[in-house]
Parts: C-alpha cells; structure tokens; sequence
C-alpha cells in the first residue's frame, strides 16, 4: 500500500515541495519550485522575508497537488527540511517582529566580541565560556554567524523589536508555527542555538549557558524530537495551502540532519558530501567529537542514537551560480553582435549549468593552472574567517572562462578535501563517500571530486531532492510505516560510482597545497579590506 507524505526542502533562497510515495522505496511524485529573495546588506547583513517563505510554500503545495493528480484527502503527514541557524523572532500572536537573519548574516561581530572573545583565550575565544559551553552543549558559539549573536544585535541595535520578542524561532519552526500555532524546536534547531543540554537525560536549554550569554530563556520554545507529531494543520493553515484540516505535522530537521538521511549515509562511520548553495562533509559518529581549532563538531541530528561530525563550507554551488551570472552570461552587453542561442541550447541542455558543464568537459584537471578561493561570504571550517573572499589566482594570458568555470569546481572541491583531512584528524571517513546535493547532477564535478580527495565517489537517483527525502523518511517514521530511521539505507539505492583517475590525482595534489596557501598568505589582506568597521 502506498503512504502519500509532502514536504518542504526550504533553502536559502527558494523552496522545493514534493510529494513522495512511500512503499518499498521512498519514490518522488512530483516537486515544484518557487524561489524568494536573500537580501545582503553591505555591513554583513543576510535576511529573508518570512512573508515569502510562507507564500512560496502555499503556492507551490497547491501547484504539486493540482500536476501530481494526488488529492489532499491523500497526504497522511508533512514535515520540513531547513536551512538551520536562521533567526526568527515572533511575538505572541505569532508574527514575525522583524525580518529573518540568515545562517549567512555576519553583522554581530561587536557582539560576539563583547560576549565570548574577551580575556584569557584559547583558539580566540574566552577560555572559561569556551570550556563551559563544551561541557554542557557539546559546542561553542566561536563563529559571528552563530544565532545567539544575531540575537544579542537585535537585542542592542533594535530594543523596539527585541522587547515584542516572545520566542526564537529556527526557520522551520517559524513555517511549524504557521502550520499548527505551536511554539515548538527540534532538538537540532535546538542545538544550532548553542543553548541545548546535551547531557544525558536534559533535553533542555541550559540556563547556566543561557545567563552566560545574554539570552533570556522565556524566549526558548518546548523542545521536540525530529519524528514527533507537533500537531494538525489548523483551518487557516490548510485553506493556505490547500491541504485538509487536522493532516499530521511532523517535527521534521535541519538540512545538516536530514540530507544524510536522505542519502543513505546513516551507519556509524558513513560519510556523506553535500554540494547545494552551501556544503559540507558529514560523518556519522556514536560518540562526541569536537575539533576548536578547525571548527568541527559533533552535530546533533535527527537520530537520537547518533551525531553527525560537521564540517561546513558556507558557499558551495551557491559560487557556481555566481560564475554563471557574473562570468559567463554577458550581463554588460559588451558584445558588438548579439546571437540569440536559447531555441538551440534548450533543446538540447536543460539548464544553463548543464551547457556550462558540457563546455568546460575538454579543460584538463588543474584547470591550466588557474585555482579558485570559494570564500564568497567568508568561510567557517576548517578556519573561521568572515573575512575571507574567493579569488581566481595564476591568470595568464591564455586563460579563458572556460579554465575558470572549470577552476570553480575545482576550487569547490579542493576546499572539501581540506575538510575532509580535518576530519581524519579525530574520526575515520569512510573509503567510499556518497555524493548528494545539486552539486551532484553534474557527471564532471562528480568525477573531479573523486579524483580530488581520491576516493570512490557515489550518487543515487535524485541526489537533489535528498533534503526533501529525508523529510519524507521522518514523516514515514512518525505514522509507523518505516520503524526506525535506521532502515534508511535499505530504501536508498546507489546509481553510480566513480573512481579516482591517478594521473588527474597528481595534479590536484600539487594544485591543492597552493589552494591552502592562498589563505595562509592572504589572510591579513583579506582582514586589512574586509574587516567590520
């Protein structure tokens, strides 16, 4: 019999809903997209619209059930895959009192300093708040983007604001709230505030931590787990949507959480690479791990059982999305004669990056010497540095956009092999990763990865959708048709496998100890132009 489920991947900067048939497998139905806006301000600033998340997420319910010819009489349950460490402030009516601050916003830089890099440090943080927090959370809010900072900026640069506050909300707690009027956070969500007790039998806000850094607790939502039921679409909501009143809604996680779930890395030891607008390398360990100095840690995700050891990287595809419209559209019409080539390129190309990675096929590994720096908006692991801005180094002459379109993907994944040794520092990888993300369409950056770090590299069907599957996976759960989130790897099958090329393997090598030293020796420059007033 088939389970019917929807869910909602929310991005930085769109959404994607898809119902999903739940079997044997767990099989896409149909998605649809709708994007909003990311707005960037020149002091750091990141914020979306929740009004535009909420509207992208009604519009497109009732697009995927109008095409996929389910009826919403059919879906048994819906959750959500995030974007994590986002803030969203609301009052007691629900509403938003400002817009939200995304993971990417950089502006509490007084904050942070002020409130954790004063006094006797290690790795630049307060050594007493740095081993309290370790303790108790199992992490540290060292990095400016982490949301306790945003909070404390609202909380001086906007008290108006900061007094209608009732709760802090994550972004998916925010579109749970819309869902069912409960104030409610996963336990991940919980653990991005860098204010959850992680110790055995806690599942709590820490108030000693809470205290520490400026937090007041009454802001802090009940804590749930990822496959609890958080409640039914109320009337209001499901007339939203276009769903039916009373459907079930699941706790649901964070992409950190689920995009592993989703792509059947969930055994102890598993490794998984994401490559979306932002990236990472994640493995799954029984144990805490945490590594200060390359700003790693042992996430909590949405298995109760296990962690998830997280190295991030804040701009991945997000970079070949820049390269697209910056480099190799003609966004200035320099060009003297304009050629129309859309009839012959959407004919045969779905999309625009699809033509790209088709042109750039011929460029050998190493780019022609060209390396790019993918630290569009700073980078978090395994150095923090809002700082830190990407660079095409060793042009020449003879350098095209090819060599640099080609360098992109390059530099992308030399930076995941830079996290992923950091890892190997404290933990063991897995010999064979699995390869998800949009990143992980593209045959060529699948085969560059793989000679990059050198090992096999695998990909499954959909490797896009893997956010949203893991959503579906915990929805599964919370009805009782899959037992356990264990059972994951069972429903997710391999598509293909990639092996490292050892001549291409040669060059990364060299090209890879030049990358690290691009940050080693420009890291003053990068501070010196880019440091907050």
């Amino acid at each position: 019999m088939s389970t019917y489920v929807m869910t909602y991947d929310v991005g930085t900067t769109g959404i994607k809903t898809c119902i999903f048939d739940i079997s044997d497998a767990v099989r896409l139905v149909k998605s649809e997209v709708e994007c909003y806006k990311l707005y960037i301000d020149e002091n750091g600033g990141a914020e979306q619209d929740p009004n535009e998340l909420w509207d992208a997420m009604c519009s497109t319910t009732k697009r995927v059930l109008n095409e996929s010819g389910i009826t919403r009489e059919q879906i048994e349950g819906i959750s959500f895959c995030s974007q994590m460490q986002g803030l969203v402030l609301v009052d007691k009516n629900g509403d938003p009192v400002r817009r939200i601050m995304s993971y990417m916003d950089q502006r509490a830089h007084r904050e942070m300093k002020e409130g954790i890099s004063h006094g006797f440090k290690i790795s630049g943080l307060n050594a007493m708040k740095l081993f309290k927090s370790i303790r108790l959370t199992g992490a540290v809010a060292g990095s400016v983007k982490d949301p306790v900072w945003k909070y404390n900026w609202v909380k001086r640069n906007e008290p108006e604001n900061f007094n209608k506050i009732h709760k802090w909300l994550d972004v998916k707690e925010y579109l749970t709230l819309k869902c069912t009027d409960q104030f409610v956070m996963t336990k991940d969500s919980a653990f991005g505030t860098m204010l959850y007790d992680i110790r055995e039998g806690k599942n709590c806000f820490n108030k000693e931590i809470c205290n520490l850094l400026g937090v007041d607790q009454a802001h802090l939502p009940q804590i749930i787990s990822a496959i609890d039921q958080v409640g039914g679409l109320t009337a209001k909501a499901a007339d939203a949507l276009g769903l039916c009143e009373g459907t079930k809604v699941f706790g649901g996680g964070g992409d950190a959480s689920l995009i592993g779930i989703g792509a059947g890395a969930v055994e102890v030891g598993s490794t998984h690479i994401y490559s979306g607008t932002s990236g990472w390398v994640s493995t799954v360990v029984k144990k805490r791990r945490l590594d200060i100095s390359a700003m790693i840690a042992s996430i909590v995700g949405a298995n109760d059982e296990t962690y998830n050891y997280f190295a991030e990287l804040e701009t991945a595809s997000k970079c070949l999305e820049w390269v697209k419209d910056h480099l190799a559209l003609d966004e200035i019409n320099i060009y003297l004669e304009k050629v129309s080539i859309s009839d012959t390129v959407d004919s045969i190309y779905e999309n625009l990056f699809d033509f790209m990675m088709n042109e750039i096929q011929a460029v050998p590994a190493g780019s022609n010497g060209v390396i790019f720096t993918p630290w569009l908006h700073g980078n978090r692991c395994p150095f923090e540095d809002p700082n830190a801005r990407g660079m095409f180094f060793n042009i020449s002459l003879e350098t095209g956009k090819r060599d640099m379109i080609h360098a992109v993907l390059e530099g992308i994944c030399y930076h995941l092999r830079w996290q992923l040794e950091a890892q190997e520092k404290k933990i063991k990888t897995s010999k064979t990763i699995r390869f998800v993300g949009g990143g992980a369409l593209s045959e060529l950056t699948c085969q560059i990865l793989a000679d990059v770090i050198g090992r096999d590299i695998e990909t499954i069907e959909n490797p896009q959708n893997v956010g949203a599957k893991g959503a579906a996976i915990i929805v599964a759960v919370g009805l009782g048709v899959l037992h356990n989130l264990s059972e994951t790897s069972q429903c997710i099958k391999v598509k293909k496998t990639y092996h490292p090329i050892k001549e291409n393997k040669e060059v990364h090598d060299r090209n890879f100890e030049a990358f690290k030293m691009l940050y080693l020796n420009n890291k003053k420059i990068f501070r010196k132009l880019n440091q907050a007033k």
